[in-house]
C-alpha cells in the first residue's frame, strides 16, 4: 500500500498543532486589543449589569431610609418647589425627635434664600449629625480644564453641619456604576456622621445594587414631617435618613433633570433610580464593604489567554458534535464562572472577551480542520480506490481514524484465489518479464473487479494469488453467499479471458497458456484492521479462519474441483447456492474433522440428494470404487468428474 496515511497523518498533526498555536496567539492579540476600546468596555459593563443583578445581595436591615420629595408631598403641602428652608428645619427637628442617627440632605443649599429668615431658621437646627450636599464639576475649555466645587452656605457649615460631594461619575453610556473614590463623598461623610469608620476606597470599585427603583424603604416628605400621624413608631430610630428628590412621575420634569440615574437594574427594568436612593446604595456599599473590584488589565489578559487555550484544547482532539457541544457549553460555563466569582469574591472578570477568544479559536480551527478533512478525504479516495470497493473507500474517507494501526474481531468470509500451473507459465516467460507481468495483470484485473463489485475488500496480491474478504470494514450480513457467488463469477470469467488470450497468442504467433484458478473460501472469526508499521501497513486479517481458507485453496487441486468451501461458509451460503459435501479434513486446533464443500449451481435437487447418499455411504465404509452411482453422478454433474475419479482411485487404493 502507499506511503501512508499514518505518516502523512503525523505530519498533518504537527502542522495542525503549529496552526493552532499561531491561531491562539493571533486571537489573544486581537481580542486583547479590542477589549481595551470604549465600545467593548461598555459591553463589559452591560454584562456587569446583568450578572450583578441576577442574584442581588439582600438589602441591609440597618440601611438608610429615604425621605422622598415626591408628587404626593407637593400635593399635600400645596407648595411649589423649592420649598422654604424653614420647612426643612421642621423636617430635621421631626427626624431627630423620631430618633434618626444621621440625616443627609441630597439638596444643594449654595445660594441664600429669598427670605433670610428661612436660612436663619435652618441654620439654627443644623449640627454635626447633618450632611449637606455639595458638588464638583469640571469645565473643559480649549485652553484648560477648570474644576469647580460648590458647597453649602458658610452659615450652614458654621453650625457643625458637614459637606458631602453628591456628584457621581457616570460611564460613557450614562449609567452609574462606579463608587465615588473621594473621601468626602456624600455617602462617605454621612456614614461617618452615623458613627461608621469609613475610608475612601482604593482604586476603582463598582457599585453593588440591591434592587430596582424604590427598593429602599421610602416615605414621602409630608409623612416624615409628622411621623406620629403617618408612619410606624420607631421607624427612624437609630437609622440614617437621606432626603432628596424623587420626581420620576412628574410630567413637567425630565428623568435626568429630576436627579435620577440609570443603574445596573435599568438594563432589566428600563426605570431610573432617584438620586437619594443611589446615595443610599453607595452608603451601604461603603458601610458593609459590598462594592465590587473590577478585574485589572493583567487579570483580563489572563482570562483571555486561558479561554483561548481552552478553545485550543477543545478542538485539539475533539471533532464534530463534541466541538459543537464545547462551543455551546464552554461560553455558558465562562459566564457562569464570571457570575460565581462576582458573587463569591466581589471580583468582576468580564466574560465577553474570554467567550469571544474561545469561540474564535474553536470556529477558526474548526474551519481549518474542515478544509483539511476535505483534502484528506480526497487524498484517501485517490490512494485507496484501487484496493478497496467504492463503499469501503467512502466509509474510510468519512472516518479517517480507521487508518490508524489496530483492529477488531469480526466474523469474515475469506477468499484465496491462485493460478494453477503458474510455475510452468513463469518458467516459460522468464526471459520476457513484460509479457509475464501483462498476463498477470490481465488475470488479476477482472478477478479484482468481481471482488469489489460484490462488496468485498482486496487484502493483498501475493504474486499470482488474490486474497480478499467480506464483512469488513463495512457490515455485509450475507458475506458468505457473496463470497461464494464472487468465486463462481471468477471461475466463469476464465472462459472469456482464455478465449481472448488464445486469440491474441494465435495472432502473435506465440505459445498460448490457458489460465486455470483454484479458490478456497472459509468463514470464521478473525482480527481485521490496519496492520504493519508506522511507515507501511495493510488493511488485513489474521486468524485460524484465514489459514483454513488458504489451505482449502491448496486442497482444491487434490479434490479435482476449482472451489472448496469451509463448513461455516457452506452453512451460511447453502440457502443461496446449491452445495455438495466432498469430504472431511482435519483442522488444526480441533478434535473433530471438518466437512468441506464445493458449489454445484446447476445440479438438481435429486442429483444433490443422490450425491449426499453417496457421501454418507463413503463415511459409513460401504462405498466401493466400482459402484455404479459414480457413473450416474458424473453424467449429472460433469464438473465433478475429476472429483469422482479421484474418489474411486482412493477407494481402490484403500480396499
Amino acid at each position: 500500500m502507499t506511503d501512508n496515511p499514518i505518516r502523512a497523518g503525523a505530519r498533518r498533526g504537527i502542522r495542525r498543532l503549529r496552526m493552532l498555536a499561531v491561531l491562539i496567539i493571533a486571537v489573544i492579540g486581537a481580542v486583547a486589543s479590542c477589549a481595551i476600546t470604549v465600545p467593548w468596555s461598555l459591553l463589559d459593563l452591560r454584562a456587569y449589569d446583568y450578572l450583578s443583578t441576577l442574584a442581588p445581595p439582600p438589602l441591609p436591615a440597618d440601611g438608610p431610609i429615604v425621605v422622598a420629595i415626591d408628587e404626593p408631598s407637593l400635593s399635600e403641602l400645596g407648595k411649589q418647589w423649592p420649598w422654604p428652608r424653614a420647612m426643612h428645619a421642621r423636617l430635621l427637628e421631626a427626624l431627630r425627635a423620631a430618633g434618626a442617627r444621621a440625616i443627609g440632605f441630597d439638596i444643594i443649599f449654595s445660594e441664600p434664600a429669598a427670605d433670610p429668615v428661612n436660612d436663619a431658621v435652618l441654620a439654627g437646627v443644623l449640627g454635626p449629625d447633618v450632611v449637606l450636599a455639595g458638588d464638583e464639576s469640571v469645565i473643559v475649555t480649549p485652553q484648560a480644564e477648570q474644576f469647580l466645587r460648590t458647597e453649602p452656605l458658610p452659615a450652614f457649615l458654621q453650625t457643625g453641619a458637614q459637606t458631602g460631594i453628591a456628584s457621581v461619575q457616570l460611564q460613557a453610556d450614562g449609567a452609574l456604576r462606579r463608587l465615588p473614590e473621594q473621601a468626602d463623598s456624600f455617602a462617605a461623610v454621612l456614614a461617618r456622621a452615623a458613627g461608621h469608620a469609613i475610608t475612601a476606597p482604593e482604586g476603582e470599585r463598582l457599585i453593588r445594587s440591591f434592587g430596582p427603583a424604590r427598593t429602599y424603604p421610602t416615605v414621602s416628605y409630608y409623612q416624615a414631617l409628622d411621623p406620629a400621624s403617618f408612619l410606624p413608631p420607631d421607624l427612624f430610630k437609630g437609622r440614617t435618613v437621606i432626603v432628596g428628590l424623587s420626581l420620576q412621575n412628574t410630567p413637567t420634569l425630565q428623568a435626568g433633570g429630576a436627579d435620577s440615574f440609570a443603574t445596573a437594574f435599568t438594563a432589566w427594568t428600563g426605570r431610573l433610580t432617584a438620586g437619594a436612593e443611589v446615595q443610599a446604595t453607595i452608603y451601604d456599599n461603603l458601610v458593609h464593604g459590598l462594592s465590587v473590584h473590577p478585574a485589572d488589565g493583567v487579570l483580563k489578559l489572563g482570562s483571555i489567554v486561558l479561554a483561548a487555550l481552552l478553545g485550543g484544547l477543545a478542538v485539539l482532539r475533539s471533532t464534530g458534535r463534541r466541538t459543537a457541544a464545547a462551543a455551546l457549553l464552554a461560553p455558558a460555563l465562562m459566564v457562569a464562572g464570571s457570575f460565581a466569582i462576582l458573587h463569591v469574591s466581589s471580583l468582576f472578570v468580564p466574560p465577553g472577551a474570554p467567550v469571544v477568544a474561545f469561540l474564535l479559536v474553536v470556529l477558526a480551527q474548526s474551519a481549518f480542520d474542515y478544509a483539511a478533512e476535505q483534502r484528506m478525504r480526497r487524498d484517501i479516495t485517490r490512494a485507496f480506490s484501487s484496493y478497496l470497493s467504492p463503499d469501503v473507500v467512502r466509509q474510510v474517507a468519512e472516518d479517517p481514524s480507521q487508518l490508524q494501526l489496530g483492529g477488531q474481531r469480526r466474523t469474515l468470509s475469506i477468499l484465496f484465489c491462485d493460478v494453477r500451473g503458474f510455475t510452468t507459465i513463469s518458467e516459460t516467460l522468464k526471459d520476457n518479464p513484460e509479457e509475464l507481468t501483462r498476463l498477470i495483470n490481465r488475470l488479476l484485473t477482472p478477478l479484482s473487479d468481481i471482488v469489489l463489485e460484490s462488496g468485498g475488500t482486496i487484502d493483498k496480491y501475493i504474486g499470482d494469488c488474490v486474497m480478499a474478504f467480506w464483512n469488513a470494514p463495512l457490515d455485509v450480513p450475507d458475506h458468505a453467499s457473496r463470497a461464494v457467488k464472487a468465486a463462481l463469477a471468477m471461475l466463469a470469467s476464465m472462459d472469456g479471458l482464455n478465449a481472448a488470450l488464445e486469440e491474441e497468442a494465435r495472432a502473435a504467433g506465440r505459445p498460448y497458456f490457458p489460465l486455470r484458478i483454484g479458490v478456497g473460501i472459509n468463514t470464521g472469526d478473525c482480527v481485521v484492521g490496519n496492520m504493519g508499521s508506522s511507515r507501511r501497513f495493510d488493511y488485513s486479517v489474521l486468524g485460524d479462519a484465514v489459514n483454513l481458507a488458504s489451505r482449502l485453496e491448496g486442497e482444491s487441486k487434490n479434490y479435482g474441483v476449482p472451489l472448496l468451501l469451509g463448513p461455516e461458509t457452506a452453512r451460511q451460503a447453502g440457502g443461496e447456492v446449491p452445495l455438495v459435501e466432498l469430504d472431511s479434513i482435519t483442522v488444526k486446533g480441533r478434535n473433530t474433522r471438518s466437512p468441506i464443500f464445493t458449489a454445484a449451481p446447476d445440479a438438481s435437487a435429486e442429483t444433490l440428494a443422490r450425491h449426499a447418499q453417496l457421501i454418507a455411504r463413503r463415511y459409513a465404509g460401504t462405498l466401493s470404487a466400482d459402484d455404479a452411482e459414480f457413473a450416474a453422478l458424473e453424467a449429472a454433474m460433469p464438473e465433478l468428474k475429476a472429483y469422482y475419479r479421484l474418489t474411486r482411485e482412493r477407494l481402490a487404493y484403500t480396499a
